[in-house]
């Protein structure tokens, strides 16, 4: 009997886009409570960014980061994705494919570095309607995705 392998979603046609969260929070949440800070600070920034965690500096919540839990990387991802709480996301986009929604962490896969980030998405829409690219919000961040592809042509 085959077996799907975690990352691998094109046998069994579009990934849904709730699976794919689902699993984007396990892995953001074994990197916020790992010892590396290169993997845990990332996690904890965007938890704080997203006002998850109030009241903590990044300092108190990297020496508190067994209190994160995976509720709390689900409510950042509906945050940073301009919902209210996950519940709320998770029906937004329930039934539909990685492709179809926006969202960082489904689009930095095919992302290439550098990356063009700005400080609002106003002034990723600006740079996107006059340069071309997709426009991605990250909390009050943006970053707008170029097609490599087409920018070899």
């Amino acid at each position: 009997m085959h077996t799907q392998k975690s990352g691998d979603f094109s046998r069994s046609g579009p990934a849904s886009a709730v699976v794919f969260l689902l699993r984007e929070a396990k892995k953001l949440h074994k990197a916020a409570r790992s010892d590396s800070l290169a993997q845990a600070l990332p996690v904890l920034r965007r938890l704080i960014s997203s006002n998850t965690f109030r009241g903590l500096s990044l300092p108190d919540l990297h020496r508190r980061r067994a209190i994160v839990q995976r509720k709390h990387i689900l409510c950042m991802l509906a945050l940073e994705a301009g919902y209210d709480c996950w519940a709320e996301y998770r029906t937004a986009i329930s039934g539909l494919s990685t492709d179809e929604v926006v969202h960082f962490d489904i689009v930095r896969k095919d992302m290439g570095y550098p990356n063009l980030w700005f400080s609002s998405s106003a002034e990723a829409d600006a740079y996107s309607a006059e340069h071309g690219g997709r426009v991605v919000s990250v909390g009050r961040q943006a970053v707008v995705i170029v097609d490599a592809r087409a920018n070899a042509r």
